[in-house]
């Protein structure tokens, strides 16, 4: 009784704070804190395409972790639906695998949480027997607030009959965005739509069912533990300050690289190619957090209404600022053309570097170099931003050719580094290019970074959308690159081949040294003593 007496002051207390915070600031949004979860929520989480590839390998793992550091409230349910005819226990039996790295103690204990309900999209008899379940789950409790979470695992085509179904029968609970209240949030997975105008129109068709509040739109790469520390980064460290504009950035490079082809699912990618399936949200994400602004607060708008700032200033790119390739048979390795998935013919791009530019003060001039490719030589995702040479270079060797670079690895292996020029130790006062290492798993060796999805989960329980894409961002995004599809689409831009486990097209070399990028001078980076080496080229 003096536990659930504590609560419920903590609770009254939250409330009152937020609002005594609203009654006296300037804004609603002035002093925001993170939510946290009221301890008496009853919480559903409803995975729609639950039998998919999707929700067995992303959505339930990423639930297990949560439910096994404790992050989920104790009163909790993970309710399954998809069309397929499947028990309760033939759900689990079929997760399980999926689970591996979980104790089985609490693998098992997850396993016990998740119910599954078959049923139609189309139709309003599986969602009627879905309502049932949450409306008998949640009478148990009628003095909690109850929070649902709807997690479509489908694809998008899906979208407008199912969030209409659970609008109709699975959403008639009192809602309040108010702390300690009932809740009702959609979480809906990309690609959203194919250009500007089919994502307008299923945002549309969203909208008219459930407002911007309560939908959250994923994109993992927002839930990257180094994405996220880009924003602190940035406007935590008073140095990186005047060094963060066109004065003193060069040009920025943002990469993302796979080491392997479609294996088998060519015929998936061929529909959107790596612009849309890559480049036009997780990059352009990245791209934000680079260009943008310092938010007034850390509210979930006001970072993202400075994001949507940056992204209006980038006009859509010339098609001379373009390279487009697909991978070819090579290394004992297929060609994209020899997936027997992928149509005869077929000129979706595998690979695009294209630059960018933001249109404003604090970055005009400045390229911002956006490639991305399958089947290239190695497997990376980086932001790598180097600045201009150094004037009056006094020492021996080309300073066009000794850049300062500060890059940020967010696959594989974690880490911040800046390049610097120093002494070489010895008797000659000989510069070399060296580096500020901040190692992840050098520097926190006991700590776990989860892969994204956990991360964006607990924020949508939580009622945080600061990692999620807002309607605005996605149309902005949108517009930078609907024009290029567009051409692509028409054939109107050459497709360059390139060899599998290569570098890319070498045309794509010969456009970023024509805007800008400098090769440094010979760089060996060599692990610590007693550290082990790590993956991943610094080149």
């Amino acid at each position: 009784m003096a536990t659930a007496t504590r609560v419920k002051v903590t609770e009254d207390e939250s409330m009152l704070t937020s609002l005594v915070r609203r009654i006296t600031s300037s804004s609603e949004r002035d002093g925001w804190q993170e939510p946290v979860l009221p301890g008496q929520l009853t919480l559903t989480i409803v995975v729609a395409g639950a039998s998919g590839d999707l929700a067995k390998k992303k959505t339930y793992p990423a639930l297990c972790f949560l439910y096994q550091h404790g992050f989920l409230c104790s009163n909790v349910r993970i309710v399954g639906y998809a069309r397929t005819d499947l028990s309760d226990q033939a759900l689990r039996d079929k997760l399980r695998p999926f689970l591996k790295n979980t104790p089985e103690d609490k693998r098992e204990a997850f396993l016990a949480t998740c119910s599954y309900v078959s049923g139609p999209y189309d139709t309003p008899h599986g969602w009627q027997r879905l309502a049932a379940v949450l409306d008998k789950r949640e009478s148990a409790t009628p003095k909690n607030p109850a929070g649902r979470l709807f997690y479509l695992a489908l694809p998008p085509s899906v979208y407008p009959q199912v969030c209409r179904g659970l609008k109709e029968h699975c959403s008639s609970i009192a809602t309040s965005s108010e702390p300690g209240r009932s809740w009702v949030r959609v979480v809906v997975e990309k690609p959203f739509g194919k250009d500007l105008q089919s994502s307008e129109d299923l945002a549309e068709h969203l909208g008219e069912l459930y407002p911007e509040e309560q939908l959250y739109r994923i994109d993992h790469y927002l839930g990257k533990e180094m994405t996220q520390n880009m924003f602190v980064m940035r406007f935590a460290n008073t140095f990186l300050s005047p060094l963060w504009s066109r004065t003193h950035v060069a040009n920025v490079q943002i990469t993302f690289k796979e080491d392997f082809g479609t294996q088998g699912r060519g015929g998936y990618f061929d529909e959107f190619g790596i612009i849309r399936d890559v480049i036009q949200n997780h990059l352009i994400q990245l791209l934000a957090f680079v260009g943008m602004e310092k938010p007034v607060s850390l509210h979930p708008d006001d970072i993202r209404d400075q994001k949507v700032q940056v992204l209006r200033c980038i006009k859509p790119p010339s098609l001379d600022n373009v390279v487009l390739g697909q991978y070819t048979a090579a290394n004992g390795e297929d060609g994209y053309l020899e997936d027997p998935t992928v149509p005869q013919g077929s000129r979706t791009p595998t690979f695009a570097s294209i630059v960018l530019y933001i249109d404003n003060d604090r970055w005009a001039g400045v390229p911002f170099i956006i490639k991305a490719g399958k089947a290239l030589d190695e497997r990376k995702a980086e932001i790598r931003i180097q600045l201009h040479e150094t004037p009056h270079f006094i020492f021996a060797g080309e300073s066009s050719s000794s850049r300062n670079e500060l890059v940020v690895r967010l696959q594989p292996d974690e880490a911040i580094y800046m390049k610097f020029i120093v002494k070489k130790p010895g008797l000659d006062t000989e510069p070399v290019i060296s580096e500020l290492d901040l190692d992840y798993h050098s520097r926190y060796p006991d700590v776990i970074i989860p892969d994204a999805y956990p991360k964006l989960i607990l924020d949508a329980i939580r009622g945080d959308q600061q990692h999620f894409v807002r309607r605005d961002e996605l149309r902005a995004a949108w517009a930078i690159f609907t024009p290029l599809l567009h051409a692509v689409d028409a054939g109107e831009v050459p497709i360059h081949p390139y060899p599998y486990s290569s570098r890319g097209p070498e045309e794509a070399d010969a456009l970023r040294s024509r805007v800008g990028w400098v090769k440094n001078s010979k760089y060996d980076w060599k692990a610590k003593v007693d550290v082990p080496a790590r993956s991943g080229s610094r080149l």
